[in-house]
């Protein structure tokens, strides 16, 4: 009856070890890679509620520009010493772009046979975690635009 060694031979010292420090940094890379995109995801997510909200009022008030940006840039539900878990500040003015837009006339109805509407799209640059991308790409901010479009349903047109 032959003995079964669990001796590992000498050439297969280490090799346990050796692999962990060739695959840890791939998983973490990966790992790292998916919470950004998460992150990113989550990002436009708040952009794109920012526009709709915007292009909601706006449909009702398509000429009062100032609130429907106004509209778009609150609708994170916290005040300025409040913690919340959003990466996007959207008062930030200085990261934040908010383009409001009018198809037609700013009023309900028809214009040369297309619907008057009511534009509205929030941009942000966001920042991009995960080392080396952005060397490979360029630039290490990703833009981001959430944008919505709304029937005017007030003021009829005269």
């Amino acid at each position: 009856m032959s003995k079964l060694k669990n001796k590992p031979n000498k050439s297969e010292r280490g090799q346990s070890l050796v692999e962990l420090a060739v695959t840890l940094p791939v998983l973490i890379l990966l790992l790292l890679g998916t919470v950004d995109f998460g992150m990113a995801i989550f990002s436009y997510s708040i952009l794109r509620d920012a526009a709709q909200e915007g292009a909601f009022y706006g449909s009702f008030n398509p000429t009062n520009k100032a609130e429907i940006e106004n509209r778009a840039r609150n609708i994170s539900p916290r005040k300025e010493g409040d913690i919340f878990s959003s990466p996007v500040n959207l008062r930030d003015e200085s990261l934040i772009t908010v383009t409001v837009k009018t198809t037609g006339a700013p009023c309900q109805g028809i214009t040369h046979g297309i619907a008057n509407t009511m534009n509205v799209s929030v941009s942000y640059k966001y920042p991009i975690l995960m080392p080396f991308v952005g060397q490979l790409m360029g630039d290490n901010t990703i833009l981001l635009t959430g944008k919505a479009t709304n029937i005017i349903l007030q003021p009829a047109c005269p």
